[in-house]
């Protein structure tokens, strides 16, 4: 019997295109061959998540992008939010048919498999408490340390290998300072780093949304999608809301 390709979409909660890019090529690279991917960005919004207030734009812009997917004639089988911090991510569970991947949760359970001990390294400074929420919600405080490159994510339009020498400064220190023995990448368009920072530090070193993406497909493989039980049952959107 001929299985069906599953879609998958790229969800960039910011505006910019070049990132959603980036984003979908870093799945692209670890995705089976016969997984469509759907580029999604942001129709409106903030043009870099790296606030509160970006945030908050950026999680309605998720569920905005993720209803109007719904609505389409082709519903994605599963969603990948490509925001370090997850952005939106819980909103959307509550928004989609099928299993929504955060490529924060999805980069840290992976490094949980590879390494007792690891590290984020994300983007920038004033970030640092986004990526520290969702370790402390899977419970790995005592296994990871969170550190900060503050650069702003707009430096990443163009890719970050111009950002090699200040994430292997950090990652050293990660290694020498905190035990760690990965590393994770906190911000999403770092995929060009996973192999010279790999090579440099010699550990393992995740990037999310490649990590995200096939857990989705492993998601999807097995029927499994978000358990509508208590935390994540459905409600109404806002439009249906004003029409009730």
């Amino acid at each position: 019997m001929t299985r069906r390709a599953m879609r998958i979409a790229i969800v960039n909660p910011n505006t910019t295109q070049s990132m959603t890019q980036a984003a979908a090529a870093s799945a692209g690279s670890a995705a089976r061959s016969d997984t469509v991917l759907i580029e999604v960005t942001a129709s409106t919004g903030v043009a870099s998540v790296e606030s509160h207030v970006d945030e908050a734009w950026g999680a309605l812009s998720v569920v905005t992008e993720i209803e109007r997917c719904e609505a389409s004639a082709e519903r994605p089988d599963a969603y990948v939010v490509a925001c370090f911090g997850d952005t939106g991510v819980s909103a959307a569970r509550e928004a989609a048919a099928g299993p929504v991947v955060g490529m924060t949760e999805a980069a840290l359970m992976t490094a949980s498999l590879v390494a007792h001990r690891f590290a984020v390294i994300t983007m920038p400074k004033r970030t640092l408490r986004q990526s520290e929420q969702v370790v402390r919600n899977l419970g790995l405080e005592h296994r990871c340390t969170v550190l900060a490159v503050d650069e702003t994510v707009a430096e990443l339009a163009e890719g970050s290998l111009h950002l090699l020498d200040l994430f292997t400064a950090e990652g050293r220190l990660a290694l020498d300072a905190y035990d760690a023995e990965a590393i994770v990448l906190g911000c999403a368009g770092l995929a060009d780093l996973v192999g010279p920072l790999q090579a440099a530090l010699g550990v393992p070193v995740i990037e999310g949304v490649a990590a995200a993406v096939t857990i989705a497909e492993g998601l999807v493989a097995q029927s499994l999608t978000t358990s509508r039980a208590l935390t994540w049952a459905r409600s109404s959107s806002p439009s249906e809301a004003v029409s009730a």
